[in-house]
């Protein structure tokens, strides 16, 4: 599917238009050269449920289901500490949609992350479902690629969802999914590589082949890595300079073994650097910086944004010899 091809669905869009020109969030914040490092959404799990369209501004209020339904679905995110997304399959233009009453629960705790697919035979099924979720789901070995389409919500994501989404189902069709709100509109295309929850951002259609095929290899390139949704935001921006220090691309390195908050507004996330380094401590300072346009296509207004600069980090003491790893002040 092309870019211009709209796969004939849900592709109303909101969208401002500041001084009588169409007013575009990606674009705006591709010319500031945003940064997206440690934006990724909480989730220590991930709810994903069939839905063909068309999806409303509120992936969960505008579905159409039942409250008894929508109560029970609130109920496991809070206890689960997850997030809700609305999945279908991309489709070409006249495509008839297809409803398969699937759904999914990932799990991306580091070192047990898992992905169970089930089944339902109506919405009105998912309470019971969710209810004991081991006892009617079935592990499946194989990632999940969403990828945020969601025009409803955000122009960008459909714009430039939509030909990512494309280009993976043409690969991988049994894996990828059209997906709603991921957040951080402005850095569409975002997809997310499941089981590990790894949110990216700015995918282009033409890398985005390779970018899942790396994924699936077990490594990940930090150019387009916006954060892993089970850490907090400091502990994401923590992981991300300690990759780009120690060249370090493996999915499961630089695990996190602990996160401090100090007095002077600085964090310090002690991450685990493997038999070789030892563990390390590195040393992230949150800031605030405006924008002068607005952060998604519909807040009419400008906001400000966060951002992480790195203070430090270095081996902790007895750190084996030799490990080219020093402090760096900025």
């Amino acid at each position: 599917m092309s870019a211009g091809d709209r796969g004939g669905y849900d592709w109303e869009m909101t969208s401002s238009e500041p001084n009588g020109a169409t007013f575009r969030c990606s674009d705006a914040a591709r010319d500031r050269d945003d940064p997206f490092v440690a934006t990724a959404p909480p989730a220590r799990c991930w709810l994903l449920v069939e839905h063909p369209g068309p999806w409303g501004h509120q992936a969960l209020g505008d579905a159409g289901y039942a409250p008894e339904v929508l109560d029970a679905i609130d109920a496991f995110c809070r206890a689960r500490g997850a997030r809700f997304q609305l999945i279908r399959r991309p489709r070409m233009r006249g495509e008839p949609p297809a409803d398969r009453g699937r759904f999914a629960v990932v799990d991306t705790t580091p070192g047990a992350e898992s992905v169970r697919w089930g089944r339902v035979d109506s919405p009105d099924g998912l309470p019971a479902a969710l209810a004991d979720v081991e006892a009617v789901t079935t592990p499946s070995p194989e990632p999940v690629y969403l990828v945020c389409a969601h025009g409803r919500h955000d122009a960008c994501c459909a714009m430039r969802g939509r030909p990512v989404a494309a280009e993976l189902a043409t690969a991988y069709p049994e894996r990828t999914w059209e997906t709603t709100h991921t957040g951080g509109d402005r850095f569409a295309a975002n997809v997310v590589l499941l089981p590990h929850g790894l949110v990216l951002g700015r995918v282009p259609a033409t890398e985005a082949v390779a970018v899942v095929e790396r994924y699936a290899a077990g490594e990940v390139d930090t150019v387009w890595v916006r954060g892993r949704s089970f850490l907090t935001p400091p502990a994401q921006a923590a992981q991300h300079h300690a990759r780009l220090a120690l060249h370090e691309s493996h999915v499961d390195a630089l695990r996190v073994l602990g996160v401090e908050a100090r007095e002077d507004g600085a964090t310090a996330v002690r991450l685990d650097g493997g038999p070789e380094r030892g563990a390390l401590t590195v040393v992230v300072r949150e800031r605030w910086v405006s924008s002068p346009t607005p952060l998604t296509c519909s807040a009419g207004r400008a906001a400000s944004m966060r951002v992480f600069d790195l203070v430090d980090l270095a081996p902790e003491i007895g750190t084996p010899a030799g490990v080219p790893v020093t402090g760096v002040v900025g």
